[in-house]
């Protein structure tokens, strides 16, 4: 009696994983090229750094090597103690387009992003605003010119794809798959009309948008989730849309270690408490059905006929890899499918380590 119970447990909970990864495949077809807008628009690209000057002297060329006609560069300097404010000077003398804004710490915002990022806002010439870190670099010469072909009269949030370096480390791939598939999820979330995030590495939206909801007022005191959060507050089905062709990605340098790793997803995953309910939910039971997938998979084995728990086991990743590796293949991570279930299981490991540890500590967050 026992026993049956567990298996339908774990039929029930296969079935929601399978459903999930078919909700996933939905940001995978109509990539909305008859819906770009065939005309540039004037776009103010928005950088905040702090003690960034290495990063800036590497990548903002990049940047200013766009292929757009009319952009400028708003790049904030948040109370940095190292060059970065000469830096940005260098560039600013350089480049006619660069609008330098420079952030003194003030008590009652001491080290705050969203307070140097709404003076950025505040200060861009343009209404349509694209966001990037100063770790990052367009891996194109047409990322602008990407991103701001999705603005429309209703389409005011873009969600865009920041991708990780390939690298040598164990780490890297590790770091990589956990990208890709939150990716996967927030872009699928986005096509079925319930937007819940997106990445500060690669955003574009309106200034009307940022506005309508006065800014970061309703999580100010919340240190991380200048881009989650925002997108909480700020995004509907109506509004957003996503862009995942190849020359909009940004691309950063992963984590080195998994200790840095840790500390910074610990940070990222602290957020997601502030999210809304119904989002919650669902991002939750997506990571405990896995878990108990797992779980009651390898426990069955020992009691039950294979021949009756092989045909769920091999539907579940059936499904999972045609998902996941046709969003490899469209977000260019193929190599990811080959270590598919080593990663996974790794990743559930790792991730429920955080989610332990932060129940006892909270994570630091702007540098």
């Amino acid at each position: 009696m026992i026993l049956s119970v567990f298996f339908y447990v774990f039929v029930v909970f296969t079935a929601i994983q399978i459903i999930y990864y078919l909700a996933f495949s939905s940001f995978l077809f109509d990539d909305q090229k008859n819906k770009r807008k065939k005309t540039e628009i004037p776009i103010s690209v928005i950088i905040c750094a702090k003690n960034e000057a290495d990063n800036l002297q590497k990548f903002l060329p990049s940047i200013i090597n766009q292929k757009y006609t009319d952009f400028e560069i708003v790049l904030i300097n948040d109370a940095s103690s190292d060059t970065t404010s000469a830096v940005m000077q260098s560039f600013k003398k350089a480049h006619q387009n660069i609008k330098i804004i420079d952030v003194e710490n003030i008590e009652a915002f001491w080290g705050n992003k969203k307070y140097a990022l709404t003076l950025g806002i505040k200060a861009a010439t343009h209404q349509h605003l694209l966001f990037t870190d100063a770790d990052c670099k367009p891996v194109s010469k047409h990322w602008i010119s990407e991103m701001s072909q999705y603005f429309s009269d209703e389409k005011t949030i873009i969600l865009g794809y920041g991708k990780y370096k390939k690298e040598k480390p164990l780490v890297n791939i590790f770091v990589r798959f956990e990208t890709l598939l939150t990716a996967i999820q927030y872009f699928s979330y986005a096509k079925l009309g319930s937007p819940y995030m997106a990445v500060g590495r690669n955003l574009a939206y309106h200034k009307d948008e940022f506005f309508n909801v006065k800014g970061f007022i309703n999580h100010i005191h919340i240190r991380s989730g200048d881009d989650d959060l925002f997108i909480q507050d700020a995004a509907i089905k109506e509004n957003t849309t996503i862009c995942t062709s190849e020359n909009s990605f940004t691309e950063s340098n992963a984590p080195k270690s998994f200790t840095a790793w840790f500390r910074q997803k610990r940070r990222h995953i602290s957020t997601a408490n502030h999210y809304k309910l119904k989002h919650q939910f669902f991002l939750s039971l997506f990571f405990v059905s896995k878990v108990f997938f797992y779980v009651l998979a390898s426990a069955l084995f020992f009691f039950c006929s294979w021949k009756i728990l092989l045909p769920f086991v091999l539907g579940y990743f059936f499904i999972q890899y045609l998902v996941v590796g046709f969003a490899a293949k469209k977000l260019r991570e193929s190599q990811i499918i080959y270590f598919l279930p080593f990663l996974e299981i790794g990743l559930l490991v790792f991730q429920f380590s955080i989610f332990i540890t932060n129940l006892w500590s909270k994570p630091n967050h702007w540098k």
